[in-house]
């Protein structure tokens, strides 16, 4: 355990803030420590702060695509007064690993790549090959794994994340979309509104009609599709009717909605609404994101895999639905076929909040629940 510890404390070690600092130095830092085990492992440089790392454990044969992944970014620290250390800096209080990234998600990184790296050293092989993938970028615009996709373009069979879930079964995950919108009314004297249409008024409609369409939609694990404004900017002057509008609608599908019916919902929203103002309103719709809802099979060979896994480590086979997109939609885009879990020790309560920490008896389960896994396949 003691250099497992010591491999998650190195990696927390890197400060890896999305958007200020250098992701790629984690990249190094992990293609470096995949070497020396002997893993064949790159660093795939995207721009000055974004880089993938990959490795390749390979295996007896080809018969399933695998892929192994984990984010190499954080989020911001937010107001450093809340916190009772250095969150830069990894401090071990009961047990405890406390530092930004500690749950989400470089100890569910760290667990896979010790794995890995130990599986190899041993000089052993899986029955089929393993890719690692240390993507850039998850907690933005996931550059990092549209990066992947855009290198290697076949689909995967199963993909295993190791995103915070408390080694808990992540079966199934929400969808995002944000909707952009541009809307335009017609100017007015605010003492008389009837005179114009105002933008504002009709773009919160949109939103609240696109809230009404997705709240049909529903998962047992998940509850419902929901629709937030969570971005607006409008309005001239506080006696003026405004005739411009900008507004962003946060979207979370469960599975059983695609983006593009919602899509193509919201535009038959705005042409409802561009009729009942004789043409007076219109709106322009782009979107910025769009992740599909993803859920794995209980006869999916990778669920009932881990599920022995977890029954020969006495861990509980507990199944939990996970609210926020991650990379799993950008990577399996190219297929809906594919297999598809999230498991990491991580707590999934705990990201991007002050005094994040990972408990150090899960970190390890979770390294022997991978390092079975990799048993399993030989």
């Amino acid at each position: 355990m003691d250099e497992a510890k010591k491999l998650l404390i190195s990696l927390l070690s890197i400060p890896s803030v999305n958007g200020r600092d250098d992701e790629g130095k984690v990249a190094e830092f992990l293609c470096e420590y995949l070497k020396e085990a002997g893993l064949k492992a790159e660093v795939d440089r995207i721009d000055e702060t974004h880089a993938n790392v990959r490795a390749v454990l390979r295996g007896k044969k080809e018969e399933r695509r695998i892929l192994w992944n984990g984010h190499l970014d954080t989020v911001p620290y937010g107001a450093l007064e809340e916190w009772e250390s250095d969150p830069a800096l990894p401090v071990e209080r009961d047990g405890r690993i406390f530092a930004r990234g500690a749950s989400d998600m470089k100890s569910g990184l760290a667990a896979m790549v010790f794995a890995l790296a130990e599986f190899a050293k041993s000089g052993r092989q899986p029955e089929n090959t393993i890719h690692f993938l240390g993507s850039a970028d998850e907690e933005k615009g996931g550059l990092g794994a549209i990066k992947a996709v855009e290198r290697d373009k076949e689909a995967w069979d199963e993909i295993l994340i190791g995103e915070p879930t408390g080694l808990k079964m992540g079966v199934v995950q929400k969808g995002g979309v944000w909707l952009c919108l541009r809307c335009f009314g017609k100017t007015s004297h605010g003492a008389y509104p009837e005179e114009g249409v105002s933008a504002v008024k009709y773009g919160l409609k949109i939103a609240e009609e696109v809230a009404r369409f997705v709240g049909n939609f529903s998962h047992p694990l998940l509850g419902v599709s929901t629709a937030q404004v969570n971005e607006i900017r409008g309005g001239i002057a506080p006696n003026m009717t405004p005739d411009y509008c900008e507004l962003v609608v946060d979207v979370r599908l469960t599975p059983g909605i695609s983006g593009g019916e919602l899509i193509r919902k919201t535009e038959e929203i705005i042409s409802t609404l561009r009729e009942e103002t004789a043409g007076l309103f219109r709106a322009e719709l782009s979107v910025d994101i769009n992740r599909r809802g993803i859920e794995i099979s209980g006869d999916a060979l990778l669920y009932k895999r881990l599920g022995e896994v977890l029954r020969h480590e006495g861990v509980s086979q507990e199944e939990i639905g996970i609210r926020y997109f991650t990379d799993a939609s950008v990577l399996a885009e190219n297929t809906l076929g594919t297999e598809i879990m999230l498991f990491g020790p991580g707590e999934p309560s705990l990201a991007h909040k002050p005094n994040e920490w990972v408990e150090l008896q899960k970190y390890g389960t979770a390294i022997r629940v991978f390092s079975r896994l990799l048993e399993a396949e030989a």
